[in-house]
C-alpha cells in the first residue's frame, strides 16, 4: 500500500517521492494517522477502510473550497484513493503546536470570519446547465455532496430555508439514528415541530462553514499561523462553527474578539447555539453512546423550556 501511495504522490506532485520513514501520529478517533518522510519532504497520511474513500474525497473537496476563499490556512490535499482493503488521503504536513499567543488567536477569529463572509463569484454564463446547477451558495444551504461528521453520514441536500435544513438534515436525521441505537428522546418530535418557530425571522447568509470546529481541529503552526483542518464542510449558518468552539471548552478569548471585530454575531446567538450544538451531542451519542443521551435530553429540555 505504501508504495502505491508514494507513487500517487509522485504522480500528482511531479516530484519523485520515496518513503524512507513512516511513523504513527494522531489521526483522530476515526482514522489512523501517519507522518511519511522522504529525504526532503514530509506528508500527513490518513488511513481507513476502503469503503470509507468517499469520506476522504469529501474532506479533500472541503479543504479545496476553504482554500479557494483565500482566508484561513488549511492543509493542502495532495492525493487520495484506495489500495486493497484500505482508503487513504495524503495532506500537506504542517508543523503544529506553536501554541500561539493572543495575536495568533485573534487572527484565527478574524480569518474564520472572513471565510464565513466569502461569497463565490457568479457562475460564468458559458457554464453548462449541469455545472450551473452545482454552483455554490446560490442554492441556499447544503453542499454538492454528502459527507461525514466523524464517521456518521452528513446529509447536505440543498435547501432554501435554513430552519427546514437544520430540522430535516441535521436534528431529525440524528434523532432517527439515535432511535435505531436504542436512545430515548421523548421530546424529539416536539423539538422538530418547534424549530421553525425557534428560528422564525432569522435569515442567515449561507456561509462556507468548517462544520466540525472543536478545539482539536484548530491549531497554530510553529510559525504562528492559525490553521483549521478535518472539516465536515457545507454551506450553513456561520454560527454553527462558533457554537461548536464552545461545546467542549472554549477557544482563547482572543479568538472571539477577533471574530467579532470582522463580523459581529447576531442577537439571539446564545439561544441558537444550544440548538446547533445539540446536533453534535446527538452525533456523539450515535458514535459513542453513554452519557451523551442524558446530555442531549437536557439540551432539548433547555431549548423547549
Amino acid at each position: 500500500m505504501w508504495d502505491k501511495i508514494a507513487a500517487h504522490i509522485s504522480q500528482v506532485t511531479g516530484d519523485t517521492f520515496s518513503i524512507y520513514n513512516r511513523r504513527s501520529v494522531s489521526g483522530g478517533c476515526i482514522n489512523q494517522g501517519y507522518a511519511i518522510n522522504s529525504s526532503t519532504r514530509t506528508y500527513f497520511a490518513k488511513i481507513n477502510q476502503a469503503s470509507q474513500v468517499a469520506m476522504f474525497e469529501a474532506e479533500a473537496l472541503g479543504l479545496q473550497q476553504m482554500a479557494e476563499t483565500q482566508t484561513i490556512r488549511v492543509p493542502q490535499p495532495i492525493c487520495w484513493g484506495t489500495e486493497g482493503n484500505s482508503a487513504y488521503i495524503v495532506l500537506e504536513w504542517l508543523d503544529l503546536g506553536g501554541g500561539g499567543g493572543e495575536i495568533a488567536w485573534t487572527q484565527m477569529g478574524r480569518k474564520l470570519a472572513q471565510m464565513h463572509k466569502y461569497i463565490p463569484p457568479n457562475p460564468p454564463l458559458a457554464m453548462g446547465r449541469e455545472e450551473r446547477n452545482h454552483s455554490l451558495w446560490m442554492r441556499g444551504f447544503g453542499w454538492t455532496v454528502n459527507n461525514t461528521i466523524g464517521s456518521t453520514p452528513q446529509i447536505n441536500n440543498w435547501t432554501a430555508d435554513w430552519a427546514e435544513f437544520w430540522a430535516e438534515h441535521r436534528i431529525s436525521y440524528q434523532l432517527k439514528l439515535a432511535s435505531r441505537r436504542g436512545g430515548n428522546f421523548s421530546r424529539g418530535e416536539s423539538l422538530l415541530a418547534a424549530i421553525p418557530k425557534l428560528l422564525e425571522g432569522y435569515k442567515p447568509q449561507p456561509s462556507l462553514v468548517h462544520g466540525d470546529l472543536w478545539g482539536g481541529n484548530a491549531s497554530v503552526t510553529s510559525a504562528g499561523e492559525p490553521v483549521i483542518f478535518d472539516p465536515a464542510a457545507y454551506w450553513g449558518d456561520r454560527e454553527v462553527d462558533i457554537a461548536m468552539t464552545e461545546l467542549f471548552g472554549s477557544l482563547p478569548p482572543a479568538f472571539y474578539r477577533g471574530y467579532n471585530d470582522v463580523w459581529l454575531l447576531d442577537s439571539g446567538y446564545e439561544k441558537r447555539k444550544i440548538l446547533y450544538n445539540l446536533y453534535h451531542v446527538l452525533n456523539h451519542f450515535n458514535l459513542f453512546g453513554g452519557s451523551y443521551e442524558l446530555q442531549a435530553n437536557q439540551m432539548i429540555n433547555r431549548i423547549l423550556g
